[in-house]
C-alpha cells in the first residue's frame, strides 16, 4: 500500500482530500480494530495480535499505516493512540450510538430512532 498522505489519490478519490484519504485509511482491513483495541491501556504487538484477532503481518502494516496518520504511536509500554487517535474515536462515538440503536431495530427490538 502507499503511504498516507493527504493530497495524494487514494481509492475512490482523486483529490487526496483530507476525509478521502482518511476514509481510505479507516476502510482497510483491521484498521478500525486496531484504533478500537486501542481506546484503553497501551498494548504490545503480541496482546494487541490476540486482542484484534490478526495475523502479524496485517497488523505489522496497519500500525505503519496508523503511525504514518498520527493516530497511534509506540514507547515502551507498546502501542497507544495519540491525541489525534483518540479526537478521532470520539468523533465515531455517534456513530457508535446511531448502530447500536439500528441494530436493536434489526434484530426486532423495535427501539424508535434517535431524533
Amino acid at each position: 500500500m502507499k503511504p498516507i498522505r493527504v493530497g495524494a489519490p487514494v481509492r475512490g478519490s482523486r483529490t487526496g482530500k483530507p476525509v478521502m484519504v482518511l476514509l481510505d485509511l479507516l476502510g482497510r482491513r483491521m484498521a478500525l480494530r486496531v484504533l478500537w483495541e486501542l481506546r484503553g491501556e497501551p498494548l504490545t504487538f503480541r496482546a494487541l495480535t490476540l486482542a484484534a484477532e490478526t495475523n502479524p503481518a496485517v497488523l505489522n502494516s496497519r500500525l505503519r499505516e496508523l503511525r504514518e496518520a498520527l493516530l497511534v504511536d509506540h514507547e515502551g509500554d507498546g502501542y497507544r493512540l495519540t491525541g489525534e487517535g483518540r479526537a478521532l474515536l470520539e468523533m465515531l462515538t455517534p456513530l457508535t450510538v446511531w448502530a447500536e440503536s439500528w441494530g436493536q431495530r434489526m434484530s426486532g427490538g423495535g427501539i424508535p430512532p434517535p431524533s
